[in-house]
């Protein structure tokens, strides 16, 4: 029988370094746990029930103002009732595209004027073309989501196809492009209302940051309860502006009424007269691509199609197809209108618009396209153009939620693949992607503020990346069509194939061309910036790949051999850590012995030598048979002689383990952190970083903390604080995935006792 230290104690191994009898004190006493206690408190019913105890202050005072903003935490199985019905994922999905039309005519308009009025009889032909444009998209794009219904739209269309970089430079373009898509739209929202409201216009940054942040609580909330409220003012725009198509066209073709737009009597002063040739070619290209904002948005359908309800595929197919015809008639009715009510736009509107003869100056406010053909069909002042102008002026602050459910999606996808960080994955209380949320609205709140919301500059930005993926994911559904051929069949399903075939080739012949014109003529005009942001995501995303994988290489257990032996230390050393002998100092050492360790000690620093004193008698007094071992701190610090004195543990037997055991106690209310250090969370930090040193902690509870955990048990429904959660969420084709590497420790918050206060 191998003698023992105590009856909790084995006897070192040969060849392990003692501690001479003279710098600590052995006791050999039975009993190390105080008399009288009834019941072991490892045995309490209820003790380890203690959730969200060891918050920080933040959540704390956080947690009430985050439930009346964002609402009561939903479980994941109610997953399923955050499904959009299609008359819902219109507004939700379609909002920017729809939009787009109080804001793309406007932009033929003003690049045409470059050449004075005489340049305008070519708006109907860049119409036209914008607008078979969108159809072949929205064709193209039917194939993609009946192909791929798992919501990873041009990415993983790119990415299966195409190859994972294929798949990167799409996802960073659509990043880029979401959060233009918020920037854009929330700024041209705010040019709208400001025409009415001065107030608006003087402090427009602030007013557009403000938006950003309403937008943002309210997909926090969720994206059913965020598309009931979208859905009516998207639904009051669109009846608005085919009511005053309908209207017009009867004034006009019926009752033969001349409708002036306010800025009929101005002239527009070229800047460049007479142009012919490549010239004009140029200048007929620009416009064409700037009327190519009006297709921006159609994406975000495929990349939705989960929060589609079932049947998704064919209910996302009938959404596109609704939100194109519905886009295209708008735009041609109001470029129609704008050529017939004589609507004038210009660049530099206080310079280039004349009044008899006579520069206008800079105290004339330029309104859009939209609002000078309702005042020219409705009448100023009445109650349809007031009511479309504020339909227009919402709805395209609402036109940002298409971003708001496409970016946090697609950052979720890029989290599963690694690309991103895996807190993106991870779905908030309301069971929205709000890390995703708050990424994109922190980007375009950046956006808004650096170019000064100034919708005409963001919008140079605007498109790139939406044909860049355009492109790619169409080339990459002729490739799926071609290998999908080769094996198949079936007659009739190979027509279907053919024909779908045809159509993605199509659509990535025009939608390629086009963004070689966007390059080409938008690319001075800051382009450039939305390709720089573009290769920053690339590179962003690739090191972050490149060390998930490196650390899952390096983690990855053997595939053969005696893998667990290989990860055993020879021996284990627990230390408890004293400051002095209470409650939770006689739990943590009544713990350790259960551990049984190859050699347990007790250790204290020796910051007041009154104090170490007392602890020394009080620990010979009671017969504790754990050795006592105490180091000077002659500087009054306490975390630098544990760690030293455990890195020497360390090094006299580097092959075996050392335990480091930190007795707690935890409070329930927030001003009581504020009563004491926080030693511990120090001391852990650094022990972290020592190879062969494990951590535990011993909470002691004390009562308030009873009041704490009875107020968590009436919000059973809330989510405790600092909760992680992973989101339920669709699956997909993708390449295997190695397993999650990461190792989470508890968020410990609580107070150490064996550090001085």
């Amino acid at each position: 029988m191998e003698p023992r230290h105590g009856s909790h104690l084995r006897k070192p191994a040969p060849g392990r370094a003692r501690i001479s009898p003279g710098d600590r004190y052995r006791f050999h006493s039975e009993g190390s746990v105080p008399r009288g206690a009834e019941v072991p408190w490892w045995g309490r019913v209820g003790a380890p029930q203690f959730e969200g105890l060891r918050s920080s202050v933040v959540s704390k005072l956080t947690d009430v103002p985050k439930r009346i903003l964002i609402g009561r935490a939903l479980r994941s199985d109610r997953l399923g009732e955050t499904l959009l019905p299609k008359r819902i994922a219109l507004p939700v999905f379609a909002s920017d595209p729809l939009s787009s039309v109080a804001y793309a005519p406007g932009e033929v308009l003003l690049v045409l004027s470059i050449a004075g009025v005489s340049a305008y009889h070519f708006s109907p032909w860049i119409a036209v073309a914008v607008v078979v444009l969108m159809f072949t998209v929205v064709a193209s794009y039917r194939q993609n989501v009946h192909a791929y219904p798992s919501g990873g739209g041009d990415y993983e269309v790119a990415t299966t196809n195409l190859g994972p970089r294929a798949g990167l430079t799409v996802a960073s373009a659509l990043l880029v492009d979401y959060v233009l898509t918020v920037a854009v739209s929330i700024a041209s929202g705010i040019e709208n209302l400001g025409s009415a409201v001065p107030f608006v216009v003087q402090h427009k940054v602030l007013c557009a940051v403000v938006v950003v942040v309403l937008l943002t609580l309210m997909n926090l909330r969720g994206v059913k309860e965020s598309g009931k409220l979208f859905a009516i003012p998207t639904y009051v725009f669109v009846a608005g502006v085919f009511v005053m198509i309908a209207w017009g066209a009867f004034r006009g073709l019926v009752l033969n009424d001349t409708m002036r737009a306010p800025t009929a009597a101005y002239r527009i002063k070229a800047e460049h007269q007479g142009l012919a040739g490549f010239a004009l070619v140029f200048l007929l290209l620009r416009a064409f691509s700037s009327g190519c904002a009006a297709l921006t948005g159609v994406e975000a359908i495929s990349n939705g199609v989960p929060a589609f309800r079932k049947p998704k595929s064919k209910n996302a197919a009938t959404t596109l197809a609704a939100m194109g015809l519905l886009a295209v008639t708008m735009f041609c009715g109001i470029i129609a209108l704008a050529m017939t009510t004589k609507v004038r736009m210009a660049e530099n509107p206080a310079t280039d618009l004349l009044h008899n003869g006579v520069a206008i100056g800079s105290g004339y406010v330029q309104n859009p396209v939209i609002s000078q053909v309702a005042e020219a069909v409705f009448g100023k002042g009445s109650f349809l153009f007031v009511v479309l102008a504020a339909a227009t002026a919402l709805v395209l602050f609402l036109a940002a939620n298409t971003a708001y459910n496409g970016f946090p999606l697609l950052g979720s996808i890029l989290a599963q693949d690694r690309y991103l960080p895996r807190q993106l994955h991870t779905r908030g209380d309301r069971l929205a992607f709000s890390n995703g949320i708050v990424l994109l609205a922190g980007a375009a709140s950046m956006l808004i503020i650096i170019y000064g919301a100034d919708s005409t500059r963001l919008i140079q930005l605007y498109i790139v990346g939406v044909f860049v993926s355009f492109t790619l994911s169409q080339t990459g559904m002729v490739k799926h069509w071609n290998r999908h051929l080769l094996t198949e069949k079936d007659q009739g399903v190979r027509r279907h194939m053919v024909r779908s075939r045809a159509i993605n080739a199509f659509g990535a012949f025009f939608t390629g061309l086009v963004l070689v014109v966007v390059l080409v003529t938008k690319f001075t005009h800051g382009a450039w910036v939305a390709l720089l942001g573009m290769c920053i995501f690339y590179a962003t995303m690739t090191a972050i790949r490149r060390h998930y994988d490196r650390v899952a290489e390096e983690i990855a257990a053997p595939e053969e051999g005696p893998g667990d032996d290989l990860a055993r230390p020879s021996r284990v050393h627990s230390v408890v850590l004293i400051s002095k002998i209470h409650r939770p100092t006689l739990r943590a050492l009544a713990y350790a012995k259960l551990l049984r360790s190859d050699s347990l000690e007790a250790l204290s620093v020796n910051v007041d030598p009154a104090e170490t004193k007392a602890l020394r008698e009080e620990w010979e007094r009671r017969g504790i048979d754990v050795p006592l071992k105490v180091l000077d701190s002659p500087y009054r610090e306490i975390t630098r002689p544990v760690i030293e004195y455990v890195k020497s543990l360390r090094r006299e037997s580097p092959r075996d383990a050392v335990s480091v055991i930190i007795p707690e106690y935890v409070v329930g209310h927030w001003y009581e952190h504020l009563l004491h250090n926080q030693s511990a969370l120090r001391l852990k930090g650094r022990l972290l970083f020592t190879p062969g040193i494990m951590v535990t902690s011993v909470p002691y509870q004390l009562q308030s903390s009873e009041a704490a955990r009875q107020r968590a048990r009436r919000r059973q429904e809330w989510s405790a604080p600092g909760a992680v959660r992973r989101g339920p969420a669709e699956q997909h084709h993708r390449a295997e995935r190695a397993p999650d590497q990461s190792a989470g420790q508890p968020s410990d918050r609580s107070e150490a006792p064996a550090a001085k206060d």
